[in-house]
């Protein structure tokens, strides 16, 4: 269960990292250029809302892991595996996640097979 608390808490981060990306279009709905802001290119407001949306998913599927429901199991099962695959389409942004998501899944897995061998 320890290893479930501790993935819990790395998704429950990830969720409040990711969610932040509201704080990226926030200038853009204000109406400031972007280019005043930044130096490179700036988050798209679609690309930043889509973060917000998974942002809110992984703070779900964190606390109801942190809690203990089987739903929150899977949820964050899926929301690892994701982060992983999309990690290519959002760089360098997606190195967090895969790192995150891949910390958090290792977790996940390890206490849901234990030391049960393929064979068995």
């Amino acid at each position: 269960m320890k290893r479930y608390k501790a993935a819990a808490i790395i998704i429950i981060i990830h969720g409040i990292i990711e969610s932040g990306g509201f704080f990226a279009v926030l200038p853009v709905w204000l109406g400031v250029e972007p280019s005043e802001l930044v130096p490179f290119d700036p988050v798209s407001p679609e690309v930043a809302i889509g973060g917000v949306i998974w942002g809110v998913l992984r703070l779900i599927a964190g606390i109801s892991l942190f809690k203990g429901y089987m739903w929150g199991l899977v949820l964050s099962t899926i929301s690892c595996v994701m982060a992983i695959f999309a990690m290519f389409e959002f760089l360098p942004f997606g190195l967090m996640d895969a790192t995150l998501g891949g910390i958090a899944l290792i977790l996940i897995l390890t206490q849901y097979f234990g030391n049960k061998k393929v064979t068995e």
